[in-house]
């Protein structure tokens, strides 16, 4: 299989497994539509065809679970993600098209923010103040934004000096339109790119903070299901491996879309 081939063949990989989770999280009310914190067997039943998933040590049904689990995650990935870009893509585009001093204060903001620990950090800011899903998505949305800032100014700036740019800029067309009109279609594939790397990544981060104990208690994920299980791999595999296989598909897809739309890119 020739380079392109095996790039295609991934990116509908990695679209068919994130279609798939969407699909489960949109259906949950179908697939299952009981409570996922509800005890509605025994306690640590393998899988089973009533239970296909098992139950956990409290007798909670872990298909359930894993069901509604995926409606949170792929909810943090991609609120989060599209808020991370949306930020990006206004800080890396002011930089690049305006430069001068705005670019170097914009820059040495951007470094600041990348140089924290965004997990650490993200778990101080949950630990201070009371635990939401919507606070979750918002630390992850405001600490993920400076990569995708840094390649579109690299972007801005080696398109801003292209004839087309330049003739619009001659007949007085302003930085905004100019970066709407012009720069931004040519760059959208390496943006949503990183917005499906920064998916991936806030999936990994919310279910870091729930196997933590710091994810939203009112609401199911992947992550808080890890952290039920950690302590009974041994005696019940199934409550791990399930939720496990369930971060490790969607984070997977995201990865193999952002690849493919990165190699396109380098293409074009």
């Amino acid at each position: 299989m020739t380079g392109r081939g095996f790039r295609h063949a991934a990116r509908w990989a990695g679209i068919l497994m994130l279609a798939s989770m969407a699909a489960i999280a949109a259906l949950r009310p179908l697939i299952a539509p009981g409570d996922p914190f509800a005890m509605t067997g025994e306690a640590l039943a393998p899988p089973s065809p009533q239970y296909p998933f098992g139950t956990d040590d409290l007798g909670r049904d872990v298909f359930t679970g894993v069901v509604h689990g995926a409606a949170t995650s792929l909810g943090v990935g991609m609120v989060g993600a599209l808020a991370a870009m949306v930020i990006g893509l206004l800080v890396g585009g002011v930089a690049g098209i305006r430069g001068g001093w705005v670019d170097h204060v914009l820059m040495r903001g951007t470094e600041f923010v990348q140089a924290l620990p965004r997990f650490f950090l993200v778990i101080t800011v949950v630990s201070i103040f009371e635990t939401s899903l919507s606070l979750i998505v918002l630390v992850i949305g405001l600490t993920a934004w400076p990569g995708t800032a840094r390649v579109f100014r690299s972007l801005v700036l080696a398109t801003a000096e292209r004839d087309f740019v330049l003739a619009s800029r001659a007949a007085g067309g302003g930085d905004a339109g100019i970066l709407l009109r012009h720069i931004l279609p040519l760059t959208l594939p390496v943006a949503v790119a990183h917005a499906s790397y920064q998916g991936g990544s806030a999936i990994l981060a919310e279910a870091g903070l729930s196997f933590l104990g710091l994810g939203d208690p009112s609401v199911m994920s992947w992550g808080t299901q890890l952290g039920f299980a950690h302590h009974m791999v041994r005696d019940a595999w199934w409550m791990s491996v399930f939720p496990g296989l369930a971060v490790t598909l969607t984070v997977l897809g995201c990865n193999l879309v952002a690849d493919s739309l990165s190699g396109r890119s380098a293409q074009a």
